[in-house]
């Protein structure tokens, strides 16, 4: 029985033409769903609208580099913040590990009875 050849691209295929932008990345493929209330998206992603100030050129300097990294300023801006605040956890939890290993450190090298002054008398 002969095997006959299929002129549709195999599944890989199709996935690294979607990965390289070959498939679905033009406006013939985009449309705005009806369907999408932005409340409930909003609230399905914890999203929170908040009114901030900031000197214009530096809304102009994250718009380009928005445009640069192919993302809207707005979801740049999220970015940054959430890589922010995590560094600055990870900061404050680092450096109360610190902290307490020397609290412990020092407790330890006292021991039960209390200070070294105490032990000597």
């Amino acid at each position: 029985m002969e095997q006959i050849m299929s002129t549709q691209p195999s599944v890989t295929d199709r996935d690294e033409q979607w990965e390289e932008g070959a498939m679905g990345r033009d406006e013939a493929h985009v449309r705005v769903s009806s369907q999408v209330n932005d409340r409930e998206l909003h609230e399905a992603l914890c999203l929170q609208a908040i009114s901030i100030r900031l000197q214009k050129s530096l809304i102009e300097d994250l718009k380009n580099i928005a445009v640069l990294n192919g993302i809207g300023y707005q979801p740049l801006i999220r970015q940054i913040l959430t890589r922010f605040a995590d560094s600055e956890k990870k900061r404050i939890l680092q450096e109360a590990a610190v902290a307490s290993k020397a609290i412990n450190g020092q407790e330890d090298t006292l021991g039960p009875a209390g200070t070294d002054a105490q032990r000597s008398a």
